[in-house]
C-alpha cells in the first residue's frame, strides 16, 4: 500500500484516480510520494523513504529539485495542464492593455449613483478609447506548451504574430501555424512589435531579459504582457518605460509592491491557472505521474531525471537504479546481476546532466543480497524493486 500525502488541496478529479494499492495519508514521515501545488518544501526534512514528488502545476520553484535528486526523489511537473487555462488570462490581458476597460468600468462604477450617468458616458467615453488589435504586431517569446497555443490563438484573431523560440521542439514547430513568422533574433521582435507576450521558465539565460538596452529598441507605445515569472523583467526598466511613455502597458500575472502601483501596470494576482479545469487537469496528470512510477517504476515530466519508460513489466520483476551519469554504471550493474545468474530480459537506460536512470527487468526474483550490492556501487543514490 503505497502512502500518499496532499501538501495542498488537490482536486479529487486527481485524487480519485488512486487506486486500492493507494492511501491518502495525514503522516508526512509515512509518505511514499508528496502531491503538492503551492507549499513550499525548502524549510522541510524530507522523509527518508519518501520517492517521489508531484507539482500539480508546471513551475516548481517550491520544491528542492537539487536535494532532491541527491537523495533520488524523483519530481514531477505537469507541463500543458494548465496551458488552455493561462492561455485564455493572456488573451484577456492583450484585450485589457489595447482597450481601457478598467479605467472606463471604475469610471462607471465611481458615478453610478449620478442621474446624470447616462448622458455623462456619452461625452466621458473618448476618455477610454482604445485600439483593435487586428493587424497589429504581436511577439510571443518561448514556443512552449502556453506560448504555442497564444501565438496560434493571436493568428486566428488577425493579428501578425511573431514566434521566438532557439530551442522549439520538433512538436511544438508541428503545431504552430504556418503563418507565424520565426524570428531568429530577440531584437526583431523588440523593434518590430506592438505587443510582447513573455512563455519562457525563470533561468539564468532569461532572468531579467526585459532590461533598460532591450526596452530602448522597442516600438513606442508598445505593450508588455509577463504571465511567466515576475523576474524575467527588471521592474526599474519597465517602471521607466511606463513613466516616459515608450511603455503603453504592462500586464502582469506577478504583482510586487514596486510595479502594482505604478500608472500603465494592470496587476493581476497570480490567476493564469486558477480554474477549476486547469486544477482539475493537473491534478490528474501529477497523480498519473504518480502512480506509473511508483508502479512501473516509468519517469514522465520529471525535471530532475531523464524521462524513461519501459511501458508495464511483463516479467517476474524490475529493477530501478537512480544514479549518477558517469562512467563504467551500466557494466557494474550488468556484472552483478550476471554474477547472481539474474536472467536481464529488458533494460534501458537514460541520462539528463548529471544524473541517469536504469531500468532493468528480469524473469528471476533478484536477492536481497544483489539489491545490497547494487546500492552500494558508488554513485548510486537508489534502487527500487518493482513486482
Amino acid at each position: 500500500m503505497y502512502q500518499i500525502k496532499c501538501m495542498n488541496a488537490i482536486s479529487k478529479e486527481g485524487t480519485d484516480l488512486l487506486t486500492k494499492n493507494y492511501e491518502l495519508t495525514e503522516e508526512f514521515e509515512e509518505a511514499d510520494a508528496l502531491l503538492v501545488r503551492s507549499a513550499s518544501l525548502h524549510e522541510m526534512e524530507l522523509p527518508k523513504k519518501l520517492s517521489a514528488i508531484a507539482r500539480a502545476g508546471a513551475g516548481v520553484n517550491n520544491i528542492p529539485i537539487d536535494e532532491c535528486a541527491k537523495e533520488g526523489i524523483v519530481v514531477f511537473n505537469t507541463p500543458g495542464a494548465n496551458a488552455n487555462a493561462v492561455k485564455e488570462l493572456v488573451m484577456a490581458g492583450l484585450l485589457l492593455s489595447s482597450r481601457d476597460l478598467i479605467d472606463g468600468c471604475n469610471w462607471v462604477r465611481e458615478n453610478h449613483d449620478k442621474e446624470t450617468l447616462v448622458k455623462d458616458v456619452e461625452k466621458e467615453k473618448k476618455r477610454f478609447a482604445g485600439h483593435e488589435i487586428i493587424g497589429k504586431k504581436i511577439g510571443v517569446i518561448g514556443l512552449g506548451a502556453i506560448g504555442i497555443l497564444v501565438a496560434n490563438m493571436c493568428d486566428r484573431m488577425g493579428m501578425e504574430v511573431y514566434g521566438y523560440d532557439p530551442f522549439v521542439s520538433v512538436d511544438a514547430a508541428w503545431s504552430l501555424s504556418k503563418r507565424i513568422h520565426h524570428s531568429i533574433h530577440l531584437d526583431e521582435i523588440f523593434e518590430q512589435c506592438d505587443f510582447i507576450t513573455l512563455h519562457v521558465p525563470l533561468l539564468d539565460g532569461t532572468r531579467g531579459m526585459i532590461h533598460q538596452e532591450a526596452v530602448c529598441k522597442m516600438k513606442d507605445g508598445v505593450s508588455i504582457l509577463n504571465f511567466s515569472r515576475d523576474a524575467l523583467v527588471q521592474e526599474e526598466a519597465v517602471k521607466e518605460g511606463l513613466f516616459s511613455k515608450k511603455i503603453h502597458r504592462y500586464v502582469t500575472d506577478f504583482p510586487t509592491p514596486a510595479i502594482a502601483g505604478v500608472e500603465g501596470v494592470i496587476p493581476l494576482p497570480h490567476l493564469g491557472a486558477s480554474t477549476e479545469e486547469a486544477e482539475d487537469n493537473c491534478a490528474k496528470m501529477a497523480v498519473k505521474e504518480l502512480m506509473d512510477y511508483l508502479e512501473n517504476g516509468n519517469i514522465k515530466h520529471s525535471v530532475n531525471y531523464p524521462d524513461c519508460d519501459m511501458g508495464i513489466c511483463r516479467t517476474a520483476f524490475r529493477v530501478t537504479i537512480l544514479h549518477q551519469n558517469i562512467p563504467k554504471m551500466l557494466s557494474q550493474f550488468t556484472s552483478l546481476f550476471g554474477e547472481e545468474e539474474v536472467n536481464i530480459t529488458d533494460m534501458t537506460n537514460k541520462s539528463k546532466n548529471e544524473w541517469a536512470y536504469t531500468m532493468v527487468d528480469t524473469d528471476t526474483q533478484p536477492s536481497n543480497e544483489l539489491i545490497e550490492k547494487l546500492k552500494q556501487i558508488v554513485g548510486v543514490v537508489r534502487v527500487r524493486v518493482i513486482k
